[in-house]
């Protein structure tokens, strides 16, 4: 495992990009692109928190606004635009995103004011956006929906809901529906937050409260593990390598120390993201 960067207040929402790494930085308002030195890049400026991303095929940035129940589009380096209003599905906060390969978009919206002093738990959802703008609800009653992935043949999506201690999946439908609800992998004690895919389709999480990343099959099978000294708040694959975006977390209000890590991979990404 080696350090790629630091210096990053809040660390989140790992991607890779037409060969570059690019990273989410809560603690600072933008997203980053990272080189293959470790040095950082602004690639947009995003006045919201939180804002996961993923990249539309056109190779526009699609950003969750996450308080704003927004999604913000547009070329990295360049002015983001509207591209969809979340707020007629649920309210704020929206949380995590992936983009598949016919350019719709899963969103999820926590379902309570996760941090807020007092806020008390309740379900969230998922949230389908099609390339016209257009938002339909396609999931409910999600523990804690965190990340999200697509596999290769668009066939299949994976959601990690944290508090359900689970890797949850449906089947995509070829309209972007879902279907065929279950669990994917339970978890033990596992607490998923960012995921991704792998070409033998295997899913990584990462894991905040367990300072680990694990790689698991369909099923829940335990397949690797890298451990670390904080928490791991989600990872992405190259065509040879794990990313791990890793954070000191005390509460939002006490995060500090944000790392990107590099682990060689035991097989390549595939899917989205």
């Amino acid at each position: 495992m080696e350090l790629l960067t630091d210096g990053i207040a809040m660390g989140e929402s790992p991607r890779w990009h037409d060969g570059r790494l690019y990273v989410s930085d809560w603690g600072a308002g933008s997203i980053l692109a990272v080189g293959a030195d470790g040095a950082k890049e602004v690639a947009a400026t995003i006045p919201a928190l939180p804002f996961c991303f993923d990249f539309l095929p056109d190779g526009r940035l699609l950003v969750v606004a996450g308080q704003e129940a927004r999604l913000l589009a547009g070329l990295p380096f360049g002015p983001l635009e509207p591209y969809a209003d979340l707020s007629g599905v649920a309210a704020p906060p929206w949380n995590d995103i992936v983009v598949d390969g016919r350019g719709n978009a899963y969103v999820n919206a926590l379902g309570f004011p996760f941090g807020s002093p007092g806020a008390e738990y309740a379900p969230g959802l998922l949230a389908l956006v099609r390339p016209d703008g257009s938002v339909t609800p396609v999931a409910d009653g999600l523990a804690f929906p965190n990340g999200v992935a697509v596999s290769a043949d668009n066939g299949t999506l994976v959601l990690a809901e944290s508090y359900g201690n689970r890797l949850s999946a449906w089947d995509i439908a070829a309209d972007g529906t879902l279907s065929g609800r279950r669990v994917w992998a339970a978890l033990g004690d596992g607490v998923p937050d960012g995921i991704c895919v792998d070409a033998t389709g295997a899913v990584w999480y990462a894991d905040v409260p367990n300072r680990r990343c694990v790689r698991v099959a369909e099923g829940g099978a335990v397949l690797d593990t890298v451990e670390l000294d904080r928490g791991a708040f989600a990872c992405m694959l190259s065509d040879s390598t794990l990313y791990v975006v890793a954070n000191e977390w005390g509460g939002l209000e006490n995060v500090r120390g944000g790392q990107v890590l590099a682990v060689p991979a035991p097989a390549p990404g595939a899917g989205w993201p």
